[in-house]
């Protein structure tokens, strides 16, 4: 009876080794039941952690960061197996290759600094992104999508003023030798099929309802629960038609009408009156907001937008200490980025995004710093 036991286990052990290694080979998930299931017929706007949202969250919150990291530590990763996302296969032309190249190249820096795995987890989770059918489906069109709009952008750096740092020659070339080998299929396996991440001192509302993979330096990296966070979904193949960097760049830091005071249109009826500053653009929505800051009150400044913002479910308020620097409508041009003081966001979530100037702000954490230009 035991030698028929121990038989029985043995084949059915057999059975499920061959079974995985099917699964491999034909790109089936054998992951455990998550807390979203999803197939390949569910709606990509229903699933958590939605298409036009940031895969980086880079600033703080409503909750302050040690809770945030608190909350993340308290996330278990996933226990199963990552399965590596295939070798991307380019198929472009040098041109294109070339600006896919320069766009990876820029987010790698400006997201993850010189950090060497930092970078290739950020170049995966890119051209992850160009496969998946819910984003764009060049490299430059992934890193740039949404930088054109007022309310926001999905990688923070192209619309939070980042774009106005400069990187020296090395720091170009290392980040440019990592960009073309994963153009030419070289895979970061440990953050597997990831399309979204954020830092470990934000938590977004999405974070929990997405599979937790792996950390690299202070990046936390998920996927999508069910089909669509498996290499099946992963199918749109790459044919080039890569934008121009520098025009996207532009489109991005777009420059505004001249903004002195005097060209500031007029406040539109129900304008919030706020303490230690001054309203000085408010869109007819309510949703954009430019203030004249007048004091170095870091909790009066994330005070007076959340006023400004009531209970609108996207909202943007900027702050300047200089009334010469406002612009008059969005989007905001270079000059104004570079002496931008405060910024405020609230993305549909309902999650707050709240940058200082730690020049004109103090007291404020470094997380909450907004990134100035470094050479």
């Amino acid at each position: 009876m035991a030698k028929a036991k121990a038989r029985q286990a043995t084949i059915a052990a057999l059975l499920t080794a061959l079974i995985a290694a099917l699964a491999v080979v034909l790109g089936l998930s054998l992951e455990r039941p998550l807390r979203v299931a999803t197939t390949a017929d569910t709606p990509i706007a229903t699933l958590p952690g939605l298409p036009q949202e940031a895969p980086v969250l880079a600033q703080e919150p409503v909750m302050p960061a040690d809770e945030a990291r608190a909350r993340n530590a308290a996330d278990p990763f996933f226990s199963g197996p990552i399965a590596a996302a295939a070798p991307f296969r380019f198929a472009g032309s040098p041109e294109d290759f070339d600006r896919a190249r320069e766009c990876l190249a820029l987010a790698a820096m400006a997201e993850a600094g010189g950090s060497d795995e930092g970078q290739r987890a950020v170049l995966q989770v890119i051209l992850n992104r160009v496969r998946h059918p819910a984003f764009a489906k060049t490299v430059c069109g992934v890193v740039f999508e949404g930088a054109q709009r007022a309310t926001g952008c999905q990688f923070s750096f192209t619309c939070d003023g980042s774009l106005s740092r400069q990187y020296g020659d090395a720091a170009w070339s290392a980040a440019r030798r990592r960009a073309e080998e994963a153009l030419k299929g070289h895979i970061f396996a440990a953050v597997g099929n990831a399309t979204h991440y954020h830092t470990d001192w934000v938590y977004p509302y999405w974070s929990p309802r997405l599979v937790k993979l792996a950390q690299v330096d202070t990046h936390l990296f998920y996927r999508w629960p069910g089909y669509w966070g498996t290499p099946g979904a992963m199918r749109i193949a790459y044919r080039g038609g890569e934008p121009d960097m520098e025009t996207l760049r532009d489109d991005a830091a777009l420059p505004a009408s001249p903004g002195p005071v005097a060209s500031f249109a007029p406040l539109p009826p129900g304008t919030p009156k706020v303490s230690g500053g001054e309203v000085k653009v408010r869109d007819i929505t309510g949703r954009g907001n430019f203030l004249l800051i007048a004091n170095h009150d870091a909790a009066e400044a994330a005070a007076n937008a959340r006023k400004l913002c009531g209970a609108s479910a996207t909202c943007r308020v900027l702050g300047w200490s200089d009334a010469a620097a406002i612009p008059a409508t969005f989007p905001v041009p270079p000059a104004s980025r570079a002496a931008q003081k405060f910024s405020y966001s609230r993305d549909p979530s309902g999650a707050e995004i709240v940058l200082y100037s730690c020049e004109w702000f103090k007291s404020v954490p470094r997380e909450q710093c907004i990134p100035r230009p470094r050479n």
